[in-house]
């Protein structure tokens, strides 16, 4: 193929951000489709649950292999890396949750959480052509489709389906330890008793504004997350768009956009670190102070 034909079939920068951005979505008999509506139920999108399956086992794997050489002398690196990270976290649901009892259970809980949106986070700092290159060569040899037609989405965290889940997953949590603490009978009188008291005829009001209580929680928890890594990626994507006009441009112009993309990229880069540390951070002291809140009475 010549460059002039390479050039015509090369997407525009719509087409190259839209085909990022796209899910591999699968319906229930395993057949790849495309989400038309905003709410779909009957397809899942099976990049974002391998990625986060994956990785979840890699936190497991790393928890578990610093748990089997932990030795009462002098700590390894990788160990002294793990037991601050496990006595920082711990530190954390101290000052939140003041039942012994719950956590036992709670501080593995927001480990875990901070471990696995932090990996999950970091996916992000891979090129963004990396994998989706991959898995479209893949795809080209196995069934003799053209790579266009091959979609994947590598950070888990900037799907709005796998963050509201995870949010989700945190309100149940609380519900559990609601009632677990307070009684499916003491529960059920808070819901209907605040925050405006136990007036007969406020309890309707109470119970909505319980409802609306629980649902902004989980709704801005997951979405907060998701926000901030999907605007990311898509920082990563346009930073990258700006590398594949170099060729199309004069010598001069060309250079100039060419070092502004790797500017630009350094600096994105190394301050999305940030981003992606703070934000399972935040998820992580948020999910605490849910079931903090779920151990208080009102």
């Amino acid at each position: 193929m010549s460059a002039e034909q390479a050039a015509a079939h090369a997407p525009t920068a719509g087409e190259y951000i839209q085909h990022h951005l796209q899910h591999l979505q699968l319906n229930f008999a395993f057949e790849p489709v495309k989400q038309t509506k905003l709410v779909d139920f009957s397809l899942f999108n099976a990049d974002s649950i391998f990625y986060s399956v994956v990785l979840g086992a890699l936190v497991c794997l790393i928890l578990w292999a610093a748990a089997r050489k932990a030795t009462a002398g002098v700590p390894g690196r990788f160990q002294a890396l793990v037991e601050i990270l496990v006595e920082f976290v711990d530190t954390q649901a101290r000052g939140l949750i003041h039942n012994k009892s719950s956590l036992k259970v709670v501080s593995p809980i927001a480990l875990t959480v901070f471990l696995w949106i932090f990996f999950m986070n970091a996916m992000d700092m891979l090129p963004v052509d990396w994998l989706p290159w991959l898995w479209g060569k893949a795809y080209e040899a196995t069934t003799g489709h053209d790579a266009s037609h091959a979609y994947m989405r590598v950070v888990p965290t900037a799907d709005l389906s796998a963050a509201l889940g995870m949010s989700v997953s945190v309100l149940l949590i609380t519900i559990y330890y609601n009632i677990k603490i307070k009684g499916l009978g003491g529960w059920a009188h808070e819901l209907v008793t605040a925050p405006f008291g136990s007036k007969i005829f406020m309890a309707p009001v109470n119970f909505v504004m319980q409802l609306i209580e629980y649902g902004s929680k989980t709704i801005s928890h997951g979405m907060r997350l998701w926000g901030n890594m999907y605007a990311g990626e898509l920082l990563f994507l346009l930073i990258a768009l700006m590398g594949m006009a170099f060729p199309s441009m004069s010598l001069f112009g060309g250079s100039l956009l060419w070092l502004g993309h790797l500017i630009t990229g350094t600096l994105w880069a190394l301050f999305h670190i940030f981003i992606v540390v703070l934000q399972a951070f935040i998820f992580m002291m948020l999910t605490l102070v849910y079931i903090g809140q779920a151990h208080e009475s009102h």
